[in-house]
């Protein structure tokens, strides 16, 4: 990489660390510190932590064809902007419908598919593999940072000092894409842009990686309904101490994963990195199930080791198989069905856990894990994809 595309790199996996963090850090404590508000109810917490993916999910590709048009850094600041003004109303309230009102606020600020864009726009062909990937990586640093500072804040000041912070992030981002994030030079394009979502939507490579980010996050949402209050039970660990948990579980699976994701690029198997990490998604999964300590700490790291490989590898092979000239499209249509996947779990693991408990939430996981490979299988076997399952 040269420095113009170095800087660049630098500045947006900066700006996604601050911005995913804004989604993670209330995972670990939501369901436990929510119980405090004026209404609250596990189903409600749920839609609470859900909302933020409902409203990225309706934004996501208008924004995305947007920035085709407009231009990149323009939607990524009115983003920032939405998302600095949700984050205050949620520090602000103390009734849980507020609470939800605000992180659907936050979601309405969905720069998801406009930063990936910028990403492709601003690095060469030959090394966009690599810049995808540390985006990838960047996201498993926010999502490894949040599992620690989420419990350590809540515990100093309940969820409104998330908020709080979050919105100052949002503020920090404004200033590092206007400092350090060059503006792409290249023309608009407003026939392509016109064409960009039909040519994505046709797409069966996409669509395989975006029903892929879809149950992702919709596994990871409904995992962190119960999850804290599990926590609690088994290991007898207070909320503001689970910090103590995340921290060495989020780094282990961190450096496992960065030689897995290296080992699956060179020898190009990613599809078959992918698959195996969605297994392993189950087996860690039963963590919820488990009521000794060590058990559930290895099943928690088995699990959280494959999110952040999916999380490495979908996002830079999305950009590989997607048309060059719709790129913002294609990024607009993963994020959207990501976020769907945010709203998705929230709502329905918050739905059934709070009339069956941590074990029906368990048996949605699963399902949503066969549903997942039968598709991707399907998806293969049509000759959609190059490879075969």
């Amino acid at each position: 990489m040269n420095a113009s595309e170095r800087r660049a790199l630098a500045g947006l996996a900066s700006l996604y660390v601050f911005r995913m963090l804004g989604l993670f850090m209330v995972l670990p404590v939501m369901t436990v510190y929510g119980a405090d508000y004026r209404g609250s109810t596990p189903a409600l917490l749920g839609m609470a932590l859900g909302v933020y993916g409902l409203s990225q999910a309706l934004l996501q590709i208008p924004l995305g064809m947007l920035s085709d048009r407009w231009g990149r850094k323009p939607v990524m600041y009115a983003g920032l902007a939405l998302f600095a003004c949700g984050s205050l109303v949620a520090a602000l309230t103390d009734s849980v419908y507020g609470l939800i009102a605000g992180r659907m606020l936050q979601g309405a600020g969905a720069i998801a598919a406009a930063t990936m864009a910028l990403v492709a726009d601003l690095t060469r062909d030959e090394n966009r593999g690599i810049a995808m990937a540390v985006i990838g990586a960047a996201i498993g640093v926010a999502f490894m940072l949040a599992a620690v500072l989420g419990p350590l804040l809540a515990g100093a000041g309940g969820l409104s000092a998330i908020f709080w912070v979050t919105m100052a992030l949002a503020l920090v981002g404004m200033l590092l894409l206007w400092r350090l994030v060059p503006t792409p030079e290249s023309p608009r394009r407003p026939a392509v842009v016109r064409g960009g979502l039909g040519a994505v939507l046709g797409n069966g490579s996409v669509w395989r990686l975006a029903s892929g980010a879809f149950f992702l996050h919709l596994l990871l949402t409904a995992l962190f309904v119960p999850l804290p209050l599990v926590l609690v039970e088994t290991l007898g660990l207070p909320a503001g101490s689970h910090w103590k948990i995340y921290g060495p579980i989020m780094l282990g699976a961190f450096v496992v994963m960065l030689p897995l994701m290296r080992l699956a690029e060179r020898r190009g198997r990613v599809r078959e990195a992918m698959l195996a990490a969605l297994f392993a998604l189950g087996a860690g999964a039963g963590a919820l199930r488990v009521e000794s300590g060590f058990p559930l700490l290895a099943l928690l790291s088995v699990f959280f080791i494959a999110f952040n490989l999916l999380e490495a590898l979908m996002p830079a092979q999305l950009t590989r198989e997607a048309p060059a000239e719709a790129r913002g499209a294609a990024s607009g249509l993963y994020a959207t069905v990501q976020f769907l996947g945010v709203f998705t779990g929230g709502v329905c693991g918050g739905w059934l856990f709070n009339f069956g408990g941590a074990g029906a939430v368990v048996v949605m996981i699963f399902t949503v894990l066969l549903l997942w490979a039968l598709l991707w299988c399907l998806l293969l076997w049509r000759g959609r994809t190059a490879g075969t399952c």
